[in-house]
């Protein structure tokens, strides 16, 4: 694992290949080239390369005032690389950026239909906090979790 390759998204490729991991682990909010660069403003993003093989991303919502001091962390691992530990690495990093933006509060979100996704979360200290869905319509749930 020793080259594993993490990026901020700040061009034209990384966009694309958050967008691809993205829109592949979270079917129900895919998200267009657009929308991925009005993120970018709001979130610290990054893209994941094992060698030159798109692995995953991250995505950091930074704390506010307004959110209680919460920090929310997201890892995408796309499925063909998971339970390799790469998860685990890029979840630290993404925890270590949160907790130098002071984050007081950590929180994760999970489509339910991830189970490998939920597992993870869980296994690393988050409980569930609730499940929702996000339009009228949709059939799969949201999970909002919490760091212990």
């Amino acid at each position: 694992m020793d080259d594993l390759h993490i990026q901020a998204v700040d061009d034209d490729a990384s966009i694309r290949d958050w967008r691809y991991a993205h829109n592949l682990i979270v079917p129900g909010d895919v998200l267009s080239l657009d929308d991925v660069r009005a993120r970018i403003g709001r979130s610290h993003m990054e893209v994941a390369y094992l060698g030159d093989v798109l692995i995953g991303c991250t995505t950091v919502r930074p704390p506010t005032t307004d959110n209680g001091a919460t920090a929310t962390v997201i890892v995408r691992v796309l499925p063909e690389h998971r339970r390799r530990g790469l998860g685990t690495r890029l979840y630290e990093r993404a925890l270590d950026q949160a907790r130098a933006l002071d984050a007081e509060v950590i929180e994760t979100v999970v489509l339910a239909a991830n189970p490998d996704g939920l597992r993870f979360a869980e296994q690393h200290g988050f409980v569930e906090l609730e499940r929702y869905l996000l339009n009228e319509g949709d059939t799969v749930h949201w999970i909002d979790l919490r760091l212990t």
